[in-house]
């Protein structure tokens, strides 16, 4: 007989990239001596939910929120114990799906803000214009006494998102994406903090002496440590 094991399902799509890229990197920190060692997965990776911008900074557009509620409640029904959103935009709805559901969604916000909270004091954001605009993380960073350094180039960092979820990753992004790492840290930030999961796609361009935190890292860490600690 088959003994339970945690089973992770994940919200994604947003976008099909980050997607992935979330699984790939939990498989390579998953220790395993075999195929069975390793976490199964169920993933939603639906790049038609309704766009975030549109709906929290435009105004225009639906609320994704009852469409992340269906995912997470067909992820449960489909056999989910615990659930992951690799997109950190798409937090601003996570008390809507864990209202929703009976299994725990792993809050890359809140988790990303435990990892760094007491280790540094000026934390240079680097995400999009909705997280920004929401202080998502303005404020899980202040509750745990931060100070949050905003780009001076939020638009340059837009367009840097917009061309990954192309598919352009080539020099000049990453060129554009180091710069404006570069100047937050010129301006005081003893941290870099890539939160959004375009931009971790990019974050192997960022090479300075401040120290660095991806918060599609600290959430793959979530899972892993998560799923260890659950497992019959």
């Amino acid at each position: 007989m088959t003994k339970p094991h945690p089973i992770l399902g994940i919200i994604g799509g947003m976008g099909p990239e980050a997607t992935v890229e979330l699984m790939a990197r939990i498989v390579k920190a998953t220790p395993a001596g075999d195929d069975a060692d390793h976490l199964h997965m169920i993933v939603d990776n639906n790049p038609k939910i309704p766009s975030r911008i549109a709906a929290l900074i435009d105004g225009t557009g639906e609320s994704p929120a009852p469409e992340l509620v269906r995912m997470a409640r067909g992820l449960q029904a489909a056999g989910a114990t615990f659930l992951a959103m690799p997109c950190n935009t798409a937090h601003s709805y996570a008390q809507d799906i864990s209202a929703a559901v009976s299994i725990p969604l792993l809050n890359m916000v809140d988790r990303t803000a435990d990892r760094i909270a007491h280790r540094y004091r000026h934390v240079g954001l680097l995400a999009s214009t909705a997280v920004v605009r929401l202080r998502l993380y303005h404020r899980a960073l202040g509750d745990r006494g931060m100070v949050v350094l905003e780009s001076h180039v939020q638009d340059e960092v837009m367009e840097i998102i917009k061309a990954v979820k192309r598919g352009k990753l080539d020099e000049k992004v990453r060129h554009s994406f180091s710069g404006a790492a570069h100047a937050l840290a010129l301006r005081g930030a003893d941290v870099l903090l890539v939160a959004c999961t375009e931009l971790s796609l990019l974050a192997d361009a960022i090479d300075m002496p401040v120290p660095t935190v991806d918060s599609l890292d600290i959430l793959r860490d979530s899972v892993v440590e998560y799923a260890q600690a659950n497992a019959s």
